[in-house]
């Protein structure tokens, strides 16, 4: 269970939903991007919803939403960090625009997922998926630590801790920017979201490009 603030996020369909739909779009546009010689890429990707860490590489935007989920579908309450709480924002957000834009996409990426899913893709569930994220009582600070990257870093932290910005948490958001490569155990998060056949396409997607000679 994924405590945020005061409150838990609900182990339902909707969070199931989120989590799902923006996995397998960000993965499926790496693969396209790899295909067309396009990767490595960092301008897209559910996390982009979030404006800090919308350079954050698209293979540790999967590792970061793989291992929030982990935490959301843990049968013992975990604290969320900002991390899990821009993650949770962001797949929120992310589906919730799918649905409204992409529903072939969306049906497609539904289809053959560990939980089965019938349900009318319109803007009723849009709605829900916002309200999703907007029903927790945190404070939203993951959107606020942008506008603080161009301040020095004494005015910075002044204004962190006047708005109650987490600072030691804001700090750790700056850790997925300067990584590339994934965890080695990343399959071992991929429980209850994915099936087997998804994870060896994820495993594929995550092996080094051929370099050409």
């Amino acid at each position: 269970m994924l405590n945020i603030a005061k409150d838990t996020l609900p182990q339902s369909f909707l969070s199931y939903f989120a989590f799902r739909v923006s996995f397998m779009d960000t993965l499926e546009r790496m693969v396209m991007a790899r295909q067309f010689g396009q990767y490595p890429e960092r301008s897209f990707g559910f996390l982009t919803e979030v404006p800090y860490l919308r350079n954050v590489s698209p293979q540790i935007q999967l590792e970061l939403l793989l291992k929030t989920w982990t935490k959301h579908v843990s049968l013992r309450p975990l604290p969320a960090t900002l991390i899990d709480e821009s993650v949770v924002y962001a797949v929120c957000e992310h589906a919730a625009n799918m649905v409204d834009e992409e529903k072939v996409l969306v049906r497609r990426y539904l289809q053959k997922g560990p939980m089965p899913v019938s349900i009318s893709l319109d803007q009723n569930l849009a709605a829900e998926l916002r309200q999703l994220h907007l029903s927790l009582s945190n404070e939203g600070d993951f959107l606020l630590i942008s506008q603080f990257e161009d301040l020095a870093p004494e005015e910075s932290m002044r204004l962190k801790t006047k708005f109650g910005v987490d600072v030691m948490g804001a700090d750790e958001m700056l850790e997925p920017l300067g990584r590339w490569h994934v965890c080695n155990d990343i399959e071992k998060y991929c429980e209850l979201l994915l099936n087997e056949q998804e994870i060896k396409r994820l495993q594929q997607a995550l092996e080094p490009v051929p370099r050409v000679t």
